[in-house]
């Protein structure tokens, strides 16, 4: 007997977008299922976070299709889709002095602020407090925003997005800003959460392979809005391909579980 297919969570079907009368991104296909853990690389201006807009229902594509949770865009109420789909933006405007738990807690209305006469349920209450002490930040409940260091925002920020239990986590360079010991933090955070969490999908841009989590699983490169390849992260990362996807010679390895990229004069000889 056949085991059941995973399922779909997300899927692009020859998706062009153009802005200003110039294409961003041509004919790209993604499909992401359950549990799997993506890699979305290029250089900068290579289409990446248009594309993780298009994940998270932000924009609509100008040709081809964009299916999310089931959903094509354009024939379902963008609003309730939102309410799925958790999204980490280390660029989160958020300037008033709101402690750790609250904004966890603007993850269940997916605004910026506490709206006026909110209250959470103690469901809730409970969720955001489950969040705050598995990704580490027990004793941050009452730090506030513009005290905290990035790091620490950057795992207030994943809490947030996953207080809805959405079924897709989109991070979008969730390690800008970081020092070194921080983006290592922010990675363990990561990887503990897709191994306690095997049905969550997510999409991770980077422009660093050096910032992917051990339990990426996939990955897709990107140059100038066109796919490169997509598949299997070790059959995706490798110097042949990075190479053509950064149009300069790099030479890729892995070791304990982590990917590392170095220029070379020869890539011949990686």
């Amino acid at each position: 007997m056949t085991a059941p297919e995973t399922p779909e969570v997300l899927r692009l079907d020859g998706v062009g977008l153009v802005r200003d009368a110039r294409p961003i991104l041509t004919d790209v296909d993604l499909t992401i299922r359950a549990g799997e853990h993506w890699a979305l690389i290029g250089p900068n201006g290579a289409g990446k976070s248009t594309v993780l807009s298009l994940c998270g229902a932000e924009r609509h594509p100008t040709s081809g299709t964009v299916r999310v949770l089931g959903q094509r865009l354009g024939r379902v109420e963008i609003r309730r889709l939102r309410e799925s789909i958790g999204h980490v933006n280390p660029r989160h405007p958020l300037r008033s002095p709101l402690t750790a738990r609250e904004v966890v807690l603007t993850g269940a209305t997916g605004t910026t602020q506490l709206m006026t006469r909110w209250e959470p349920t103690p469901e809730l209450s409970a969720r955001a407090d489950h969040l705050i002490d598995t990704l580490g930040l027990g004793g941050l409940r009452a730090a506030t925003w513009p005290t905290m260091s990035q790091g620490e925002r950057g795992r207030t920020l994943i809490a947030r997005a996953l207080l809805p239990d959405p079924p897709l986590l989109l991070l979008d360079e969730p390690s800008t800003g970081l020092d070194v010991a921080a983006r290592e933090q922010l990675l363990e955070t990561i990887d503990a959460l897709h191994r306690t969490q095997p049905q969550l999908a997510t999409v991770l841009v980077t422009h660093h392979l050096e910032e992917l989590p051990e339990t990426t699983t996939h990955a897709m490169l990107i140059r100038q809005g066109r796919t490169v390849a997509a598949g299997a992260a070790p059959d995706v990362l490798t110097t042949e391909l990075v190479t053509k996807s950064f149009d300069h010679p790099i030479r890729i390895g892995r070791r304990n579980g982590r990917w590392h990229a170095r220029a070379t004069r020869n890539p011949a000889a990686a």
